[in-house]
């Protein structure tokens, strides 16, 4: 067959995303034929023996990938392990026949809409800051928000000293010390939402992301997983903003 990309090729095997990949590569935990892969590196996934610190990657022309969609609860960490104990989300998945990764994160007291496949391609869309997929947060803050602090988070606040990119904000509800309203960004930096409040002056009560570009969370349960639909990836793949080309 043709040769790949290694990096593509790990991704396509649904390790993990194109850009994660790179960074393996970097680090030199990748070989190929038992020697360090380069990024660019072209290989034949077929014949090529592909190892990712020592374990051994198989790669399938007819690799059927798998697509979750998790209400993850408070009190767990996005990631497939933890050195210091805590909670995981894995924990959480059903059983599937392929290894499924994370998009992207939610932290440990942030709730709500989390992807995970093995299509790491498709994770690579749905992270990378081009492709400007939507997601759609309730934030819970106090005391109370004012205008000034509204247009603010909309029009962009500095964090970790870049600015972030205009956001749309809606107040949902106004309570005595309280206010819960709709943020909705295109980006995905660290603790972002909650960085975002801090630099205006609001605490955040609670958080969960209720929508992941026009995937909904609706009623699904905390704790709990199901698949996309045909439908809905239809739809999040059409949300994908699509790279401009260079002449």
């Amino acid at each position: 067959m043709e040769k790949i990309r290694i990096q593509k090729v790990i991704a396509d095997i649904g390790f993990c995303s194109r850009r994660k990949a790179e960074e393996l590569i970097g680090q030199k935990r990748v070989k190929v034929n038992g020697h360090p892969a380069l990024i660019g590196q072209k290989i034949d996934p077929m014949k090529d023996l592909i190892t990712i610190d020592g374990e051994r990657l198989y790669y399938s022309r007819k690799k059927q990938h798998v697509y979750l969609m998790m209400n993850k609860p408070r009190g767990y960490i996005t990631s497939m392990s933890d050195d210091r104990g805590r909670r995981c989300v894995t924990e959480l998945l059903p059983e599937t026949q392929v290894r499924v990764y994370p998009v992207g994160r939610l932290d440990l007291n942030t709730e709500g809409l989390l992807l995970f496949t093995s299509d790491g391609n498709f994770a690579n869309d749905m992270m990378h800051p081009s492709r400007s997929v939507s997601k759609t947060y309730r934030v819970t803050v106090r005391p109370d928000i004012n205008d000034e602090q509204a247009v603010k988070l909309s029009e962009g606040v500095y964090i970790d000293g870049r600015k972030t990119a205009p956001a749309e904000v809606r107040v949902l509800a106004k309570e005595q010390g309280r206010v819960v309203m709709e943020l909705v960004i295109r980006e995905g930096r660290n603790r972002q939402v909650r960085k975002m409040c801090e630099a205006v002056g609001l605490e955040v009560a609670r958080l969960k992301r209720v929508a992941f570009g026009p995937l909904k969370l609706g009623m699904l349960k905390p704790g709990t997983c199901r698949e996309l639909s045909a439908e809905e990836l239809k739809a999040i793949r059409s949300a994908v903003k699509k790279p401009v080309k260079s002449r």
